[in-house]
């Protein structure tokens, strides 16, 4: 799977996760806080994946500074929020804001490395596979699991 795919992947299964977030009832603490953990868990990891690999190796090659500043900063804007949500119990209050802020600002994220970053990476020369493979690697020593 080439690095592209394998982000592309966690981006469609964190969406799916925030989705299912939403469509719960408010009285729902113990399948919120499931979920929320998993959300919280998957994104961690992601973003590990970028900042570690996939940002170090795009940088250069995309010519474009600006765009992979915006995206650690959004990053570092997202774990602070995690670190929030994974602190809190979903009957307190500001849970379900904080959740759905994760969401709205991973759903500009994901658009932004979507539409922009991932269209240009495609156009340089690096081996978007190897760079998966390597991802892939470093996704299961961090999960347990294999991408």
């Amino acid at each position: 799977m080439n690095a592209i795919s394998l982000l592309m992947q966690d981006h469609k299964a964190v969406k799916a996760l925030f989705a299912q977030y939403e469509g719960l009832s408010d009285r729902s603490f113990a399948t919120k806080k499931k979920l929320a953990d998993q959300i919280c868990q998957e994104l961690t990891v992601h973003t590990q994946l970028e900042e570690e690999i996939f940002y170090p190796a795009v940088r250069r090659p995309i010519h474009d500074g600006d765009l992979m500043d915006e995206a650690v900063v959004e990053h570092a804007s997202a774990k602070e929020l995690i670190a929030q949500i994974e602190a809190m119990d979903p009957a307190d209050d500001l849970y379900d804001a904080k959740v759905k802020v994760l969401s709205e600002q991973i759903e500009h994220h994901v658009k932004e490395e979507e539409n922009d970053m991932f269209p240009k990476v495609r156009h340089t020369a690096v081996d978007l596979d190897a760079l998966g493979r390597e991802m892939a690697a470093r996704k299961e020593q961090l999960t347990g699991v294999a991408a």
